[in-house]
């Protein structure tokens, strides 16, 4: 079983209601399973929401931040820890030093640079944590129709499928990271 999780997700909420519940209830699953979440930082957003559930439920909640995001109007201020960073950079090195597994939700250009950064160290062989998608209500699949398409055309290796696993429901994200 993991110890921590780390989640990159969107720091706007979209436009789907069922973005808003899926980023609470897995703060909440995470709390309860006593799973530490890590991530962004910031107290906007799907990764706000999903702070502020963990942190509502009990849990421990690690906030990874550059500096020149760390701003009253982004930066969470009532995490279990908050480390600021200099850069993206290091923000990305750090959550990866501090989780277990990830785990990527909705989100926009910041998520898929965090997503595919950690996949390509996976790929690298820098790496064997567990990575997945939580595919809420198909966000993701004309990413996985692209990934796939890259496989087809040879720009991936065909064992793709075993660093970058994908689900629709919370409980099987978290079974696939376990």
């Amino acid at each position: 079983m993991i110890k921590s999780l780390c989640v990159f997700c969107g720091s706007s909420v979209g436009v789907d209601h069922r973005f808003k519940e899926a980023a609470i209830a897995m703060g909440e699953y995470l709390a309860k399973n006593k799973i530490t979440l890590v991530y962004g930082g910031g107290r906007i957003g799907l990764m706000g929401l999903m702070a502020e559930a963990a942190l509502k439920n009990g849990g421990s909640v690690v906030g990874v931040i550059p500096k020149f995001l760390s701003t009253s109007e982004i930066k969470h201020d009532g995490l279990t820890q908050c480390y600021e960073v200099d850069d993206m950079h290091t923000r990305k090195q750090m959550m990866y030093q501090l989780s277990d597994a990830f785990v990527a939700m909705p989100g926009g250009f910041g998520t898929l640079d965090e997503l595919f950064e950690i996949i390509t160290w996976h790929q690298l062989l820098l790496h064997e944590k567990p990575v997945a998608i939580y595919n809420v209500e198909g966000y993701f699949d004309p990413l996985l129709e692209m990934i796939h398409k890259m496989h087809t055309q040879k720009f991936i290796p065909s064992n793709f499928s075993t660093f970058i696993k994908n689900a629709n429901t919370l409980e099987k994200v978290m079974e696939l990271v376990s």
